[in-house]
């Protein structure tokens, strides 16, 4: 066989299909859309889950995929063995109702000896026991001989998940010849011996299975074929290691040249970590580029727990410094031919696992000191689990996941209370949902519209802000009712509205709802709830009743406000991409009348002069008066000419798309202005972070700016009144008086010293006299830790033999300092034991060397008999022991 790279075999696989009429199609991201039983893809088949049960109409009935996925399972295993990896790749065809079986299976056929030129002798076939037809397939049309077509059982050669769609299935196995066998004159495929390696599963849908057990024939049958990408590489290319493929080996290199160590020469336990590395890496990367951000929960705590074993791997191999960004690109070199992202967002990428290593690299040495002092603890103990206290702890203080300090005790042969720890987790999770737990009007609750089987709200309110509607439902405390009378708060809704209703970060519009003269009733705030609008509504006179018809007006003022933001948030996502980097994404926003605020993707503050220029760029669009139009146009034709898409939304197959001028284009359903020049100005209150990698900017609009304005010349007035000049001279005033008050200080610390001196000699000479040494005891109001130090500094550098004992009272807080000359020590007086017991005296502790040491005590009352101590421990000789 021709050895074949890993990146030609994916495209040889999807040119192939796409001449047998499938639509190829891209990976879908690593995170599932719609499937909340998945945390990451693990399939071929799992995006497409929606397709195969009829929930989605797919592309086309015929599709093939090359699917990224990541599986978590085999965390523990991944750099133990040659062949277990987190991330890999999975070639898949897939027919919606089209073709069956027999295309399957000889087009499949067709591929790997055609294409491949894989050698039929070395191909063997699996089938389900029960089907004859796939036999007569492999028999009668693809000619395989059937002494290399195994039939298995249930549990090997049939696809089924519960109830619902499942099948038979066929696997192809590739024979590697004797030398991988167990001997035995029965091996073949099903053995548990190394020889057959199953690449490549066809699974027939072909029944669906009731809660009975009951199979019947699918009207429509469907295809799903899956071939692991790496493990067809290991085929043709001749290694029995996904870590030899020509990719992955690329990435290992990496390793072993920032590490200095060669791969299978050196010992086991460099393996396993260059193993771990390299397979981490990609991961990392793949899981960065879709998205997925460090964190302690769900996708982003599987994201820093790989990195962060991959980072404590490389430091077992020697790499001094951070070193898994320089991997990252390796790893983007190698992919981007399929896919481009990638190397769009490489610095992105790059950045999110430079912070996340830097962040670890700050905790780990700390906290391996303390788990290997909890080690030896164990060793000592005679224990062999360490408490789920500690465990925590280590995961809490330190960013050690739990598995990572199981893999280091592991390694020392101990376990971890689990449960204990789980505990400890699930106490510090309660604590944080009490602290942010709030009580909600139940009238306003979202979820559930009791006794409604209601269409979708009719939305009119991107033409006009004013429209007559019927009433449909009439809720109050989430109850329906058949009416509502004045003074009531209720929820309403109606066949058609003009009312944005919250959704997309946008604030709902406000106003009012008006019925025969004799009801009316302003609208506070309008929301989604499943597939309708609800009108929240305080009744302000009249009766309104299930099936009235009523006019719904939205306040233009209130509307165009938000509107306002909107449009200029739009503005300035662009702005932050032109300007901080193409890697922005929105990670969240919030439109009201009043502000906007805008989180997006970035891992460091951004500097006062690139915000300016950020807020410049957003005037410049305004003051531009570029026009904004707002159309409605197939996805396809909107990403590509270039639309900005909120990353992780799902869009269907019309999209709005909304324009500024020729400065950006977002697919939006929100409300926007006619033309830029509405927002009038633009103005950035504050720029911080919100999450790992995150940024929040917020900022003000158009007649937003006034009060904040009016505010700041009032500020302006009240200083210059102060400083008695106008505003004009303000800043030189000001900088005056400060220069004043610094040359006062300056003054005062002079006089301060000079008076300090004269009091050391005073307490020089008044100092009492112990076995020849003098002994300094005073007590002062209010000085400074850093005063106290340098007074005792002054005492020693005056005189030999000298011990100085300083208090400071300080609203109750008492600070001790104890000075010991440098000719005592060896004499055996030593300022941290003499302090302890002297601030022991006064209820407090501390320590410190021979020569300083300083201490806090809680109880000023207690200070002269510490004094008193003093005089008693320097006459026994200062020995305290």
């Amino acid at each position: 066989m021709e050895n074949i790279g890993l990146n030609q075999l994916r495209r040889m696989f999807q040119e192939f299909y796409e001449g047998k009429e499938h639509y190829a199609r891209k990976s879908f991201s690593l995170i599932p859309e719609k499937d909340k039983s998945l945390l990451l893809v693990n399939s071929g088949m799992a995006p497409l889950k929606p397709y195969f049960a009829g929930l989605e109409t797919p592309p086309a009935k015929r599709v093939t995929t090359c699917q990224k996925c990541i599986r978590t399972g085999d965390i523990d295993h991944v750099g133990h063995t040659a062949r277990h990896g987190t991330f890999f790749e999975m070639l898949g065809s897939f027919s919606f109702g089209d073709y069956f079986k027999r295309e399957s299976l000889v087009w499949g056929w067709e591929f790997i000896t055609e294409v491949l030129k894989m050698p039929a002798e070395s191909l063997w076939a699996s089938v389900y026991e029960e089907d004859q037809e796939a036999v007569d397939i492999w028999v009668n049309e693809i000619g395989l001989d059937p002494a290399r077509i195994v039939k298995l059982g249930k549990d090997d050669n049939f696809w089924e998940i519960g109830t619902g769609p499942c099948g038979p299935c066929s696997e192809i196995y590739f024979d590697r010849g004797e030398a991988y066998g167990c001997g035995s004159p029965d091996c073949k495929p099903g053995c548990d011996c190394d020889r057959y390696v199953e690449f490549w599963n066809h699974v027939f849908t072909q029944f669906s299975r009731d809660e009975q057990g009951n199979y019947t024939p699918l009207e429509h049958k469907n295809i799903d074929t899956g071939m692991g990408l790496e493990r067809l590489a290991c085929i043709m290319q001749g290694t029995d290691s996904i870590f030899n493929i020509d990719t992955i080996s690329y990435i290992l290199k990496g390793v072993c040249d920032l590490s200095g160590m060669p791969y299978l020469g050196g010992t086991a336990a460099n393996d396993i970590s260059i193993r771990i590395v390299t397979d981490h890496i990609r991961s990392v990367v793949f899981m960065a580029g879709d998205g997925i951000l460090p964190g302690n929960e769900g996708r982003g705590y599987v994201l820093r727990r790989l990195l962060r074993r991959a980072a404590r791997h490389g430091r077992l191999l020697g790499i001094k410094g951070a070193f898994l960004p320089a991997l990252a690109n390796r790893a983007i070199d190698i992919s981007k031919e399929a896919y481009p992202e990638l190397d769009e967002k490489r610095d992105y990428i790059e950045k999110i696992i430079t912070v996340e290593e830097e962040k670890f690299r700050a905790t780990i040495d700390q906290g391996s000191e303390i788990l290997d002092g909890y080690i030896a603890g164990l060793a000592a103990s005679g224990e062999t689990s360490l408490s789920g206290d500690k465990a925590f702890r280590l995961y809490d203080t330190f960013g050690f996941p739990l598995e990572l300090t199981q893999e280091i005790l592991s390694e020392n042969g101990y376990g971890v209370d689990e449960t204990a720890f789980a505990a400890a987790m699930e106490k510090q999770k309660e604590t944080a949902r009490a602290a942010r737990k709030a009580g909600e009007d139940e009238g306003w609750a979202e979820d559930g519209l009791p006794g409604a089987q209601t269409a979708p709200t009719e939305f009119t309110g991107y033409d006009r802000l004013t429209d007559d509607a019927t009433v449909l439902l009439l809720l109050v405390s989430n109850r329906a009712v058949d009416a509502v009378k004045a003074g009531e708060r209720a929820a309403v809704v109606l066949d058609r509205t003009p009312f944005y209703a919250e959704s997309g970060g946008q604030a709902g519009d406000r106003g009012w709802l008006v019925s025969g003269g004799n009801f009316s009733a302003e609208v506070i705030d309008a929301v989604k709830s499943q597939h309708v609008h609800l009108h929240q509504i305080i009744v302000k006179e009249g009766v309104l009743r299930a099936g009235d018809t009523v006019t719904a007006t939205v306040d233009a003022e209130y509307r165009n406000r938000t509107a306002r933001n909107h449009t200029a948030t739009h503005i300035l996502q662009e702005a932050l991409r032109r300007t901080v980097g193409g890697h922005v994404e929105q990670a969240g926003s919030s439109v009201t009348a009043d502000s906007l605020r805008f989180d997006f993707t970035h891992f460091e503050a951004i500097g006062k002069e690139t915000l300016k220029n950020v807020e410049s760029l957003v005037n410049q669009v305004i003051l531009t008066f570029f026009p904004v139009r707002s159309e409605e146009k197939n996805i396809e034709e909107a990403l590509a000419q270039g639309a900005t898409a909120l990353f992780g939304e799902k869009y269907g197959d019309r999209v709005r798309v909304v324009t500024v001028g020729d400065f950006s284009t977002e697919l939006c359903g929100g409300t926007h202005l006619s033309n830029s020049g509405q927002i009038g100005a633009f103005k950035i209150i504050s720029e911080n972070g919100v999450a790992a990698g995150v940024r929040r900017i917020e900022a003000i609009t158009g007649t937003g700016l006034l009060l904040p304005l009016a505010l700041a010349e009032q500020s302006l007035k009240t200083l210059s009144d102060a400083f008695k000049t106008n505003a004009e001279n303000l800043t030189a005033r000001a900088l005056s008086v400060i220069e004043e008050n610094k040359a006062y200080k300056k003054e005062l610390e002079r006089l301060r010293k000079g008076a300090l001196g004269d009091s050391v000699k005073q307490m020089l000479e008044s100092a009492a006299v112990i076995n020849g040494i003098r002994l300094v005891r005073q007590v002062f109001k209010d000085f400074s830790i850093d005063e106290l130090r340098d007074l005792s500094d002054q005492i020693r550098s005056e005189s030999k033999s000298v011990i100085s004992v300083l208090a400071s009272d300080t609203d109750g807080k008492v600070t001790f300092i104890v000075s010991v000359s440098d000719d005592l020590p060896e004499k055996g007086y030593h300022a941290g034991k003499l302090i302890k017991q002297i601030a022991a005296a006064a209820g407090g502790g501390g320590g410190g060397k021979a020569d300083m040491a300083q201490a806090g005590a809680k109880d000023a009352e207690k200070i002269p008999e510490a004094m008193a101590l003093a005089e008693t421990l320097v006459a026994a000789a200062g020995r305290t022991d």
